[in-house]
């Protein structure tokens, strides 16, 4: 069943909690569709369906800061094997490489890759428990957790309900466009860390010759 269909099928009080759930399940470090469920929500509560924007935005707030939060508890006592089990469970999103990737990030960026992690579907999943394991100071990394989920959680629904309630007759017909544009910036950013996940291997595995040789 489509997401949007199925959301406007249960009561509005279901659709905040499913919301809620959902993105802080993402945000905990588990692969799952925050994003579509988020951009679906806010579509329905443009269309008079009883779903509340200010109420949903709250709620996907506190579930982004509420799951990254437990993540990164998490990963502060989890170490570096949690990373190890978290890539045997989850090959694709906990690979080495993306694992380094993020590394790179929060060592350059610190505080500011939890925020802008919030924007990028991948990073969103690594933002709490690599916070933990890294160690990060949990003021900084609260205060980064806290304005990244109010500006992502908070701005989409706002940018969603938006452009439902100004284009609402288009939006009925075609509002698989809004899932799909949020599916494709999820792939897209997925595409570039991915990418940039095998550079790091490969300059890696060109570097190990080069060291051994020394």
């Amino acid at each position: 069943m489509h997401v949007q269909e199925w959301l406007d099928s249960v009561p509005a009080v279901a659709v905040y909690a499913v919301v809620a759930l959902v993105i802080g399940l993402e945000s905990l470090g588990i692969p799952l569709p925050g994003e579509i469920v988020l951009v679906s929500a806010a579509l329905l509560s443009s269309q008079h369906s009883g779903v509340n924007p200010f109420v949903l935005g709250a709620c996907a707030t506190a579930g982004a800061v509420i799951g990254d939060s437990i993540g990164y508890a998490i990963g502060r006592k989890g170490g570096r094997p949690l990373l190890t089990w978290l890539g045997a469970k989850f090959p694709r999103h906990f690979s080495e490489g993306h694992v380094a990737t993020a590394e790179r990030s929060f060592e350059k960026w610190g505080m500011w890759a939890v925020f802008f992690g919030r924007f990028i579907a991948l990073l969103r999943i690594f933002a709490g428990p690599l916070a933990g394991v890294l160690h990060m100071p949990y003021w900084k990394f609260l205060t980064a957790n806290l304005l990244g989920g109010i500006c992502w959680a908070g701005g989409t629904t706002a940018v969603v309900y938006y452009v439902g309630i100004v284009a609402e007759d288009w939006l009925k017909r075609f509002s698989y466009v809004g899932l799909a544009l949020a599916v494709l910036v999820g792939l897209a950013s997925m595409l570039m860390v991915r990418r940039k996940a095998k550079k790091i291997q490969l300059t890696e595995k060109e570097a190990e010759p080069v060291g051994a040789g020394e």
